[in-house]
């Protein structure tokens, strides 16, 4: 491993991330507001948690109590007045459908003078749901969806069609109480009515959409699913304001500022990375290999969410797919790539993602693992595992996609 490397990715990674927590940014949104009537506090998502705490000490009036719902794991402690709650993701199960009725159960039967503050973040899509369909076939189309290759919004343009929260549904729930919303985006664009699906959001998708996405990746739907497809969600929301307060190009420019720090010169690629994770990693590694040897410290920043098609039954994730496909091109290379989930989590492991370097292909062949066969079993995990290329930096308290970097010594 190429020491090096390595300590400056730890840094950018640290710096980069430090610097979209939601902390300071739900401060500024929520400073100096007072709402009528009585409040209550629901946090979703996988920052819920830190968005809470957040909001619980910068409010000057207290709350009439909360909920956080958040994955396992996410919960830091205890906070005063809020009831934290741990659920599923990305598949959603008991606890999120328990945790989602206590939700319900707290902001109902609310009057105009009272206020819902919502905060919400990525990973909302399991965590909070209210099946309009058996519970096992939600899960199951969770799972398709997941497997096929499909993209967040292809993903929540189907299930908020099929739950009773999506879609505009909770602010519905809500009514006539007033909802400020202050929102995390975890997708490209920062379109509110799919992240998480668009609880408090009205739903700009439609029934032919959604129905050419279940075409498209042939997945199983029930007579009972088609039916709940079609139905429409609420019209008009008028009791909701929302703020965004983070995104992925806010953890991009961390980045490259921190890249600058440590003296590369810095080369800004897009905010808006989509593709294959193996076709992003070859082609981030054909950048390094492109630019390897030129005398200069280079770092290209890029940030987004790759897709991954599940062929075999290995353990990984996005980010640990994209920097395993991007060793054979670098291999004897001066330069690193490396991805992150801003969250700490990448697919159902506990690493945030991968790092890989100009001396990776060869540990791997000392241990004979064959880069090209881990990718072919989705099993990038066991193969950086191998060669010291995860990165885990636990659950970090926020969610604003991913961050891929490119570093040439």
């Amino acid at each position: 491993m190429r020491e090096e490397l390595y300590r400056d990715a730890q840094t950018i990674i640290g710096e980069a991330i430090a610097a979209v927590s939601p902390d300071e940014a739900v401060r500024r949104a929520l400073e100096g507001k007072r709402f009528a009537g009585k409040s209550r506090l629901v946090a979703v998502g996988k920052a819920a948690w830190q968005m809470a705490r957040a909001a619980l000490e910068c409010l000057e009036e207290p709350t009439a109590g909360g909920i956080v719902l958040t994955k396992y794991g996410h919960v830091k402690g205890p906070l005063p007045g809020i009831r934290c709650l741990e659920a599923g993701h990305p598949v959603p199960d008991e606890n999120s459908y328990r945790g989602t009725r206590e939700v319900l159960r707290f902001t109902e039967n609310l009057t105009e003078e009272d206020t819902v503050l919502f905060l919400l973040s990525g990973g909302g899509s399991a965590l909070f749901e209210q099946p309009l369909i058996p519970a096992r076939e939600t899960e199951e189309i969770t799972r398709q969806l997941l497997a096929c290759g499909a993209d967040i919004t292809e993903m929540n343009t189907v299930r908020k069609r099929l739950s009773g929260v999506k879609g505009g549904r909770f602010a519905a729930h809500c009514a006539p109480a007033r909802v400020e919303a202050v929102v995390l985006s975890d997708i490209l664009g920062d379109p509110l009515d799919m992240i998480a699906g668009g609880p408090v959001t009205p739903d700009t998708g439609t029934f032919a959409r959604a129905r050419e996405i279940i075409q498209t990746y042939g997945i199983a739907l029930s007579a009972e699913g088609w039916e709940a497809l079609a139905r429409e969600a609420p019209g008009p929301v008028t009791n909701v304001h929302t703020q965004i307060i983070g995104s992925v190009g806010q953890l991009c420019q961390a980045a490259r500022e921190s890249c600058a720090r440590l003296g590369y010169e810095t080369i800004f690629l897009t905010d808006r990375l989509a593709c294959e994770a193996r076709e992003a990693g070859r082609f981030l590694a054909s950048v390094a290999a492109s630019h390897a040897g030129c005398g200069r410290k280079l770092a290209f920043v890029a940030g987004g969410e790759t897709l991954v098609h599940l062929t075999g039954k290995g353990l990984g994730g996005r980010n640990q797919e994209l920097a395993l496909a991007a060793v054979q091109s670098l291999e004897g290379l001066d330069a690193a790539v490396f991805s992150v989930g801003s969250d700490g989590t990448d697919g159902p492991t506990d690493a945030a993602g991968g790092y890989v370097d100009g001396d990776t292909a060869a540990v791997l062949r000392e241990r004979n693992i064959r880069p090209a066969q881990a990718l072919a079993d989705n099993d990038s995990y066991h193969a950086l595992q191998a060669a010291g290329g995860l990165l885990v930096t636990g659950p970090t308290g926020t969610n604003v996609n991913d961050l891929t970097v490119v570093l040439v010594g």
